[in-house]
């Protein structure tokens, strides 16, 4: 039956609802019927996919629709369309089926499906025959949805996608390309308007900045040959396990001769070997997710499945990924679920409506970074943000994720004024949303992904961050301990003659040391926006910095949480850090700057190579105050312990006289052997110590204490 004459001016105005219903081949009384819009076609034939015609469709309207009989029934079609001496062939998306099916349908509408990476986006994919590309995605409100990119000409009309009602996805199947194609969705709102052309949130790949299409790219292909290291850390308890991690922003951490950013493969053959030759057991990345804007360091994402093309193609990270658990190096990546930012195609208002966020200000925009903020309990939202987790861990293989400012979700008043939030259903504060969220996204990868981590940035008391879900917990492994980052370096600015009056800010720390599970962090938080470096935060003259900062290190080093330093600091980086330049290496032509350097490497190593210093990280049993109320001499001693293993002593004396003849009380009578001094000539210090070892008798030893200097004594008895 001919459609209605309104219906074929939409057809050919792109501005049909359902152009599936209209084109493609449909089955009737008198057999099959193909209907195709090729402009500037003068004659066009049907044919199979293996070429064989199946009958010339006559014109319809002048315009290029054309239409008619052809042999063989329902199925995918090719045309050959002639124009004078001209031919060309195209294959007709509207004749083929859909890709997506009930099951998707339901586990979409559950919020349960935790493949949806497989699902939603662009794949490469074959179909009916035809090798191509699917692409979907989820617009619920829209009126309607067009695929543009440079294989229609970014022309709204060609490839209008076929709506899953009962879930709101809009999908469409384009033989005949493949990757490396740039696209965009072309949405109209319920109102009828246009909105900005969006790149697609699931997308695998995108342009360079200021660029701003998604990229056809199929992920999964990489060869992996890290087995063993996965197999490892799925064998062993995180907790009791080394764990070191060198924080790192892959675009300022070294750059190529023209001051650009290096791919992954040139960062993996530099950063990997000086990470194994120092130590650290894992890097963490800042975000390294698509973003439109470098001084945002990542943390304001626009296209979380995508790794950003500032450093090349994607699988040059899982290059990267496998070359590093390779070499025995765990890599985590810094998570942003906690908001996005407004550009114009980005998810904001994606199809007309506050579809990923909320539409209230007050629960939507987020007043600190002027983004926004997810709808939590939306679970198409939470279940886009599960799946990306996943994401990373199954494509990439991942070996946890720091999550960004967690506190900021927890708190529906976070950074607002009074009047400026809305309370939850019971009056308080709390985002139970949020709370939902982070419990299914801990139990989604922690239940599916053995040896992974995840590792929360709170900075406030919430309880049971790192506490199981079925306790009533957040589901995290680690948390940061900001506590423990702000007291010490508070304490370590000020004057060592004041030192005495502010003592506890050393000791308070372990009121609470385990009652989550902590990383110690030294973050990119510490050096940026006017703080200055770590060295510059240190009281005193150079020398004192610089013997402040060592002792500091080999203090924390032998505290009880896992570790976290940022990048340039294991080297006293002298200038506040910069995302626009390289830090400073040629600091290391200085031995002040290479004694740091060496100091770091060593406390690595002894913090992998003795038990007590790792094992009871996060357990009470694992510590023991030696001193903790010499206020008046600034002294601080305490043990590590573990199990079978030899104690170890920790004493930092963090005033700059030497303490000769002091004494400190030690468990295990005998010797005590030197293994770390912060004040070594070898790490730029005056070399002032016991010789290499301390001799214990009665519970008692007495040493000398270097000035701002930390000493570790391992116990052989």
């Amino acid at each position: 039956m001919k459609p209605p004459t309104a219906a074929i001016e939409a057809l050919l105005a792109g501005t049909h609802a359902d152009p599936f219903s209209l084109l493609g081949v449909h089955e009737g009384p008198g057999g099959a019927h193909a209907r195709v819009i090729v402009p500037g076609a003068e004659s066009v034939e049907a044919h199979d996919l293996s070429g064989n015609s199946l009958g010339l469709l006559g014109c319809a309207d002048q315009r290029g629709l054309f239409e008619g009989p052809i042999a063989g029934g329902r199925q995918p079609i090719r045309y050959c369309a002639r124009a004078g001496a001209a031919e060309w062939w195209l294959s007709d998306p509207y004749s083929f089926g859909p890709v997506l099916g009930p099951v998707d349908d339901l586990l979409m509408a559950e919020g349960t499906h935790f493949r949806l990476f497989d699902k939603l986006g662009a794949h490469l994919i074959s179909h009916e025959g035809a090798e191509g590309v699917h692409f979907a995605v989820w617009a619920p409100n829209a009126q309607r949805v067009a695929l543009v990119g440079d294989f229609n000409d970014w022309d709204g009309r060609r490839h209008v996608m076929r709506r899953r009602a009962d879930i709101g996805v809009w999908e469409i199947f384009i033989p005949d390309i493949g990757a490396w194609h740039a696209y965009k969705y072309l949405i109209i709102g319920p109102d009828g308007t246009a909105q900005p052309l969006k790149a697609d949130p699931y997308a695998f790949a995108s342009e360079l900045r200021p660029k701003t299409a998604s990229l056809t790219y199929e992920t999964g292909t990489h060869e992996w040959g890290d087995a063993a290291h996965r197999a490892h850390w799925a064998s062993v308890d995180p907790r009791r396990t080394p764990i070191s991690i060198y924080e790192v922003h892959p675009g300022s951490w070294q750059r190529d001769e023209n001051d650009w950013f290096l791919p992954w493969d040139e960062l993996a053959a530099r950063l990997i070997p000086y990470v194994v030759e120092m130590g650290f057991t894992h890097i963490e990345f800042l975000p390294i997710s698509e973003h439109p804007y470098d001084p945002s360091w990542g943390y304001q994402t626009t296209g979380l499945y995508a790794p950003t093309a500032r450093f090349g193609d994607p699988d040059g990270f899982a290059r990267f990924v496998d070359g590093a658990h390779r070499a025995g190096v765990g890599v985590l990546l810094d998570w942003v679920p906690a908001h996005f930012p407004t550009d114009a195609h980005g998810l904001g208002r994606f199809d007309g409506t506050a579809l990923y966020e909320h539409e209230d200000p007050r629960l939507g925009f987020h007043p600190d970074w002027n983004t926004a903020i997810y709808n939590f309990g939306r679970r198409e939202v939470s279940s886009f943000l599960v799946n990306n987790a996943l994401f990373w861990a199954e494509r990439y293989h991942v070996d946890g994720l720091r999550v960004d400012a967690v506190a900021s979700m927890l708190y529906r008043d976070y950074s607002r004024p009074a009047d400026q939030w809305i309370p939850n259903p019971e009056g308080g504060r709390e985002n139970w949303e949020a709370v939902a969220f982070l419990q299914a996204m801990n139990k989604a990868v922690y239940g599916t992904h053995s040896g992974i981590v995840t590792i929360a940035e709170e900075s406030t008391a919430w309880p049971g961050v790192t506490h199981p879900v079925h306790d009533n917990g957040l589901g995290f492994g680690f948390k940061w301990n900001m506590g423990f980052m702000h007291d010490t370096l508070s304490y370590l600015a000020r004057d060592p003659a004041h030192r005495r009056y502010h003592h506890d800010e050393i000791t308070f720390g372990l009121m609470y040391a385990y009652s989550e599970n902590y990383v110690l962090p030294l973050s990119h938080d510490e050096v940026v926006h006017g703080k200055g470096s770590l060295l510059t935060k240190m009281a005193g003259d150079d020398w004192q910095k610089f013997a402040n900062l060592r002792a500091f290190y080999a203090l924390m080093w032998g505290y009880p949480g896992k570790k976290l330093l940022f990048m340039g600091q294991e080297f006293a980086q002298r200038r506040e850090w910069s995302e626009g330049r390289s830090l400073d290496w040629d600091l290391l032509d200085a031995p002040a700057h290479e004694g740091v350097r060496t100091l770091v490497r060593d406390l690595n190593h002894l913090y992998r190579d003795l038990p007590a210093l790792h094992e009871r990280d996060c357990e009470a049993d694992g510590f023991e105050w030696l001193i903790a109320d010499d206020r008046d001499n600034s002294v601080f001693a305490w043990l590590r312990k573990a199990p079978g293993a030899p104690p170890v002593a920790i004493i930092a004396n963090l005033t700059p006289q030497v303490r000769d003849n002091y004494e400190v009380p030690l468990p295990l009578d005998g010797v005590w052997r030197e293994m770390l001094n912060s004040d070594a000539t070898i790490y730029g210090g005056k070399g002032i110590g016991n010789m290499g070892k301390v001799t214990a008798e009665h519970g008692r030893a007495v040493m000398t204490l270097p000035p701002l200097g930390t000493i570790m004594l391992l116990g052989e008895g």
